[in-house]
């Protein structure tokens, strides 16, 4: 069998996956931050369109919830198939994953375009900030077809041991998009439809060569007429595994909901504009520590398939050591250069200077957020779902939620919203990170002869 997982240092197959998938990933980061960064720029109106930026990420997020559902559902499940080598299961999980991420698409698509301006204004926006948050997010929409095939392939692609492909998947869009924004944007002079225009169009260049990519020779595995025909029983299987990742978006969505209607009730526009630019600011910091993970997860997965247990707990190790150097590195140089950092992404004085105090108060303790990424995904990938979920849950809508609410109101004002995600960060990161130890990964059996299973409670 091609790109076997099971065989060599397992530290060098998780960075074969992961390194291109964090070229990959960054590249994808690219959509939404150059935009961000040429609008707020724009002259006389940057700080206002930034809001209204920030004001249609919870939907955006929202579409991004579904494309976790789906594909990273399918992704641990594919990779576990192939591992036990069952070809026809794996295709067939190729198959009925890319059907789901298609039909849902444009339910999506429709729902958001039609409830639009009401979820806008529930989510915080004021009459002046609504104009650019719905110039931006009426076009964004036309894309979601595009923007959930084009991600939520490309862990297919990867999971078959083609990294650089789904590099390149993600590379062609994000390139068109560097060029294309700032010619929409200010050579057409369309601002803000014109970042959304750009945006669009490089989705879909990155969706048609990923569905292509599953037509060509290169690929083990084939989207095939008879593998989309709606499978109830695998339907449950890609759904339960990719909940847990459909949470984390969905929760998201909601903090970033409740947030922006917070710091708009105590603070204005302005800290939405704020909100917006640490939103990117963390995007961009945690990019390596989602490609780690990501990357480690199809090679965990196919461990586990092929009964090498060892390996997978070599896998986790290294997966939390590595995660927990580089967080340490990121929150030293985010409370060095904060003036800096939020300088990229706008011109507007006053938000610089409420920005860089913002951003040392969110980011505090962040080496903890590995914790949180190294148990979700070793969950993930062994198949404990319920346990996902619970952690997902726990740290967004049990911590975040309620703290973002209450500290605001307890006489912290703005800077309350802030504090709530470092809160979240060491209680639901050290939290998620002992009971994977103690329920997951000492429990794995010492011999590879020996079976496993994620057994919950």
């Amino acid at each position: 069998m091609k790109n076997d997982f099971s065989k060599g240092a397992v530290r060098k197959n998780i960075l074969s996956q992961s390194v291109p998938l964090l070229f990959a990933q960054l590249i994808q980061l690219l959509y939404n931050v150059v935009d961000r960064i040429y609008i707020g720029h724009l002259e006389g109106i940057g700080d206002m369109a930034l809001t209204g930026i920030g004001l249609a990420f919870p939907l955006t997020t929202f579409i991004a919830a579904f494309t976790n559902l789906f594909g990273q559902g399918g992704t641990p499940l594919f990779s576990i198939a192939r591992g036990a080598g069952e070809e026809k299961r794996a295709e067939k999980i190729l198959g009925q994953s890319f059907m789901l991420l298609t039909v849902s698409s444009v339910i999506i698509m429709v729902l958001c375009m039609i409830f639009r301006k009401p979820v806008l204004y529930l989510f915080g926006a004021s009459d002046q900030s609504y104009v650019y948050a719905d110039a931006y997010l009426k076009i964004y929409l036309l894309g979601t077809t595009f923007s959930m095939l084009s991600t939520g392939l490309n862990g297919f692609i990867n999971a078959q041991g083609f990294p650089r492909t789904g590099m390149v998947t993600i590379f062609i869009g994000a390139a068109m998009n560097l060029i294309l924004d700032p010619i929409f944007i200010f050579v057409f002079g369309m601002g803000v439809e014109g970042a959304a225009i750009a945006t669009v169009i490089s989705q879909a260049v990155s969706a048609v060569w990923a569905v292509s990519f599953f037509f060509g020779k290169k690929t083990l595995y084939r989207i095939r007429k008879s593998t989309l025909l709606p499978d109830l029983r695998l339907i449950k299987s890609i759904t339960a595994l990719g909940l847990a990742g459909f949470i984390v978006q969905a929760t998201n969505c909601m903090v970033q909901a409740v947030c922006t209607r917070t710091l708009r009730e105590f603070g204005g526009d302005l800290y939405v504009g704020v909100m917006t630019v640490i939103n990117s600011v963390r995007d961009i910091f945690t990019l390596p520590i989602q490609s780690l993970t990501g990357g480690s997860q199809p090679v965990i997965g196919y461990n586990y398939g092929a009964r090498k247990y060892a390996r997978v707990r070599k896998g986790i190790r290294f997966m939390a050591l590595v995660g927990i150097a580089y967080t340490l590195v990121a929150w030293v140089v985010v409370l060095m250069f904060p003036h800096f950092i939020v300088s990229i992404f706008t011109s507007d004085e006053e938000l610089i200077e409420l920005g860089s105090h913002a951003l040392g108060i969110y980011f505090f303790g962040f080496c903890f957020m590995a914790l949180q990424f190294t148990g979700q995904s070793s969950f993930t990938a062994l198949r404990c779902t319920k346990r996902s979920i619970f952690f997902s849950l726990l740290r967004k809508a049990i911590i975040v939620v309620p703290l973002t609410i209450m500290l605001p109101r307890l006489g912290m004002g703005a800077d309350g919203v802030f504090a709530a995600e470092p809160i979240s960060n060491v209680v639901g990161g050290l939290a998620c990170f002992l009971t994977m130890l103690l329920t997951l990964y000492r429990k794995l059996p010492k011999e590879d002869e020996n079976t496993a299973e994620c057994t919950e409670h």
